[in-house]
């Protein structure tokens, strides 16, 4: 059994900053690719960031320059650090892990329970 557990939103006001981490436990072999997406209530989920296991990373456009998306593979952690919070950055946070259970099995997608992050004064 695999959970992936965020921790790390928060309330913060405009122009701030959170740390958001994403840590995997259970039953992994290995985990490839790892991202951040977020939604709001009424509205498609969204990609935010991601990253490869060797460290190849993608933003959306509304995040580039403002949001580093970073992991530890030897810990199964992956972070995002946002900072220039907005308004509109309001949404719950989840993160997406593709990940094998075993060295002969196909690659799965697994999702934490998600993080509310609220920026406003």
């Amino acid at each position: 059994q695999v959970q992936l557990v965020e921790s790390g939103g928060g309330l913060v006001q405009p122009g701030g900053s959170l740390r958001l981490s994403c840590a995997a436990s259970g039953s992994i072999f290995v985990i490839n690719a790892m991202a951040w997406y977020r939604q709001v209530l009424g509205k498609q989920r969204e990609l935010v960031a991601a990253i490869t296991r060797d460290g190849r990373t993608n933003y959306a456009d509304f995040v580039k320059g403002r949001f580093t998306i970073s992991r530890d593979n030897a810990e199964n952690t992956a972070y995002l650090q946002m900072n220039s919070l907005k308004p509109e950055d309001t949404a719950v946070y989840y993160c997406n892990a593709e990940l094998r259970i075993r060295s002969w099995s196909a690659n799965s997608a697994y999702w934490g329970q998600g993080t509310q992050v609220t920026v406003s004064s």
